[in-house]
């Protein structure tokens, strides 16, 4: 019981840490939002940068870019809290039955993971060279995601038979 117990507790983990990450964005919605116009615009890369050809400077591609973003994240919230849920009401149940109802928590966990790298370390830092940017580089954040929410998945994904180890 007590993997189970922590399997789903780590899954609300990072549904809340992404609903006040939503919350943050939503509440101080300029000061993060300029986040997204540096990167988009990669008004603070390097002077010499061959590719800055891939900007977005118009403020309503950023605008709708950042809603995607704050969109993914409740997305990502919504499913790992109700993924947690669902996990909590299985916890007593079968493995089979636990293992089933890990589903939702997954399709969360996995949509961070990929939010976090594609979004963030693919397109943000690699596409837009976030890296190149002295004040708006937010790859080391992104990765500290991506190792938290890569951790999480794999632990979940760990098989829960019928017999308890701890």
């Amino acid at each position: 019981m007590a993997v189970r117990i922590s399997k789903t507790l780590l899954v609300a983990s990072i549904g809340l840490l992404a609903a006040v990450i939503v919350l943050n964005n939503l509440t101080d919605y300029n000061v993060n939002f300029d986040y997204i116009q540096h990167v988009l615009s990669m008004d603070t890369v390097l002077l010499d940068s061959q590719l800055t050809w891939r900007a977005i400077a118009a403020p309503r591609l950023q605008q709708i870019a950042y809603l995607a973003i704050i969109a993914t994240e409740a997305a990502i919230a919504v499913l790992c809290l109700g993924g947690a849920v669902r996990l909590g009401q299985t916890l007593g149940s079968s493995g089979t039955t636990f293992n089933r109802a890990k589903a939702t928590a997954t399709y969360g966990l996995t949509l961070a993971f990929l939010f976090w790298f594609v979004g963030f370390m693919v397109v943000g830092g690699e596409w837009f060279t976030m890296w190149q940017s002295a004040d708006w580089n937010g790859q080391q954040p992104a990765f500290r995601f991506i190792g938290c929410v890569g951790f999480v998945l794999l632990y979940l994904s760990l098989s829960d038979g019928d017999l308890e180890v701890c």
